[in-house]
């Protein structure tokens, strides 16, 4: 049941305080572009959390950047530059108000 242990680290304390999500769409969301996103994610240390979804767009990505700029040379130098994406809506994070990684196995485990 437990699939890995990690520590929580603060990541303002470490210089990360800049925080987006990015609606990512492929140019064709086929099978073979998919899992050719889904590596590059995988290789990309900035975005924190991937889900496919379902909708107008195929990806929403969780991204921490030391700034701003940082963040901006994230998305023109790896994801818009890649033939893979035709387009990315960025909602910048103002203010986090609950995070957690606890489930709530009280709720549904009898």
């Amino acid at each position: 049941m437990i699939k890995q242990t990690a520590a929580l680290v603060d990541r303002e304390a470490v210089g990360l305080g800049f925080l987006a999500y990015a609606f990512v769409k492929l140019t064709v969301p086929s099978r073979d572009n998919m899992e050719a996103f889904d590596r590059l994610i995988g290789i990309w240390p900035e975005v924190v959390t991937c889900e496919r979804i379902t909708g107008a767009v195929d990806y929403l990505i969780k991204v921490v950047a030391s700034d701003i700029k940082c963040y901006d040379d994230f998305l023109r130098l790896k994801l818009l530059d890649n033939a893979l994406v035709s387009d990315v809506q960025s909602r910048i994070v103002v203010s986090t108000i609950k995070e957690t990684v606890a489930l709530p196995l009280k709720e549904f485990v009898s």
